[in-house]
């Protein structure tokens, strides 16, 4: 087949026109087109009165040998690249190895679980929290409640973080094996909607991601693996030589029981701070990363698709609009949107007591009133928490109890008007934009619970942003605060074999090791880790 890019069509065009632009890219007559299928749709509104639709198509046509010598690839014609992926060992038949362990149930850990089980070696899943249904209950109880499980909440449980986000399936990570295919590829057998294979930034949504986590789990089960809920690992167990190289031998729970295991695989998510404290007693290489700190803010989502699609605003085939925005600072700091929610709502994201966090998620529809994105500055270990390895936890939560008792102390989270921001006064009410964290909102002085440098970026950023998407900066824009888990604050490094720097047969990935950074990158991270443990296992490795 030929792969056809840069195909651009008026929005709205007829069923017709794709096929029709497809004979006129490759001058042939229709008797020679055989078939074709859409790879990839996006669209592009740099000119909102003339939005474009744009594709990558898939074609077969007669004779496409002589099709490609006579346009050569300079008419946005090549070759169909294969992107069907391939396992790169099988487990032994003798069965005589230890079962591998992987530690976690988000996307990085349920698709180490998945390519392992896929492999045939039935790997044993260990996670925390409680299953994705009940892991769902728990959370409402602290969005209706207010009342927090800190072992069963947005953080921790099956499907990880991701499970409360936007579910939003795309990346910037080089990916030359198409493992993202392969991520995407799975989804849909378990019940995600097929157009996530062809939209340029497809996402799924919390309600469906929940039956898919469940499918899946169905899935590694019927091929052996096995899954074990609320189960904290409490301790690495590892063994020093006498050469002084270490080697895990296995994980002790904090419910006593042992489990031995020659290879595991920690995708333990960016807010496993215990685990991290952990890690670093026990000597695994661990050091301070860089990750963002700042509040979300929301706004009609009429104003966002306004703004960005203009008089196209509202067309089925645009949907909710989203924004991506940043600017550099004259305090040498960075502002930036983060994790961007069109149509969703702000949620309480907290994993400890006494602390508040906000963090963003939409449904599949995203058809609820509100945008919302994070708005973060970031910041780094030299300048910001130096000497110590888990110093940028300690930061996260110094600020996040400060958040705690500026909302009430209730896990209300503080909020502000825009406009009072910039004015650098509290609100004692808040606008027209009625915002959307629950269980509630408390109207205060975020720069009570933000870092200085900080406040002063964002109060310089905001005015920019506002010339970029007007009525960005509408003084009834509502901030909440405080975002604090951008990203791992630790990296657990790894070598070039995927292995733990200095523990062999440790495999830490994923957004909590400082590697991935979503759940498609993070997926992908996992598909790697399985294929680092099959390898070694199987010797090759």
């Amino acid at each position: 087949m030929l792969r056809l890019t840069e195909l651009k069509l008026p929005l709205g065009h007829p069923p017709g026109a794709l096929p029709a632009a497809i004979l006129e890219r490759l001058e042939i007559p229709a008797d020679d087109l055989i078939d074709y299928r859409v790879a990839r749709r996006a669209n592009d509104a740099r000119r909102k009165s003339a939005i474009l639709m744009v594709y990558s198509v898939d074609v077969e046509v007669r004779d496409e040998a002589a099709v490609l010598a006579r346009l050569g690839s300079g008419r946005h014609v090549q070759p169909t690249p294969d992107t069907d992926y391939r396992f790169v060992a099988h487990a032994p038949t003798n069965g005589t190895a230890l079962r591998p362990i992987v530690v976690g149930a988000g996307p990085c850990g349920l698709f180490a679980g998945l390519i392992l089980a896929q492999m045939g070696f039935r790997p044993i899943i260990l996670d925390r929290g409680k299953v994705v249904r009940e892991r769902t209950k728990d959370t409402w109880g602290l969005w209706r409640g207010g009342v927090l499980n800190p072992e069963s909440n947005v953080q921790f449980g099956e499907g990880g973080a991701g499970t409360f986000s936007d579910g939003k399936l795309w990346s910037q990570i080089k990916d030359p094996r198409y493992l993202g295919r392969k991520v995407l590829a799975e989804f849909v057998k378990a019940g995600a909607p097929p157009e996530i294979l062809t939209e340029a930034h497809p996402h799924i949504g919390t309600f469906r991601l929940v039956t898919m986590v469940e499918s899946m789990r169905a899935t590694i089960e019927g091929l052996g693996g096995e899954y074990r809920f609320e189960q904290r690992v409490e301790e690495l167990d590892i063994a020093t030589g006498a050469d002084g190289a270490r080697q895990v031998r296995g994980v002790r729970l904090h419910s006593g029981e042992y489990l031995a295991a020659d290879h595991v695989v920690l995708a333990v998510g960016h807010s496993a701070r215990d685990t991290f404290a952990m890690l670093h007693e026990r000597g695994v290489h661990i050091e301070a990363k860089p990750f963002s700190i700042g509040v979300r803010i929301e706004h009609p989502q009429s104003w966002i698709d306004k703004a960005r699609f203009g008089p196209c605003a509202g067309h089925p085939d645009l949907g909710a609009a989203a924004y991506s925005l940043s600017h550099h600072c004259a305090n040498g700091r960075t502002v930036y949107s983060f994790c961007m929610c069109p149509g969703g709502t702000v949620v309480a994201a907290t994993s400890e007591p006494g602390r508040v966090v906000t963090n963003g998620m939409s449904q599949y529809s995203r058809n609820e009133r509100n945008a919302n994105s994070g708005l973060v500055v970031g910041i780094d270990p030299e300048r910001d928490y130096p000497g110590h390895p888990l110093a940028g936890i300690a930061l996260q939560r110094h600020w996040e109890s400060l958040a705690y008792v500026a909302g009430g102390s209730d896990y209300r989270a503080p909020g502000q008007t825009l406009g009072d921001f910039l004015a650098g006064r509290p609100s004692q009410a808040l606008g027209s934009v009625i915002p959307s964290y629950r269980p509630g909102v408390h109207p205060t002085d975020l720069a009570q619970c933000l870092p200085d440098f900080a406040v002063t970026a964002m109060r310089e950023a905001l005015p920019i942003f506002g010339r970029q998407i007007p009525g960005y900066d509408h003084p009834d824009a509502v901030l909440t605060g405080v975002e604090t888990r951008t990203s791992s604050p630790v990296r657990i490094t790894r070598g070039r074999d995927l292995q733990s720097l200095n523990t062999a047969r440790l495999f830490p990935g994923g957004e909590g090791a400082g590697y991935a950074g979503g759940i498609l990158s993070a997926a992908v991270d996992g598909i790697k880790l399985a294929e680092a443990v099959a390898l070694s296992i199987v010797g090759r490795g």
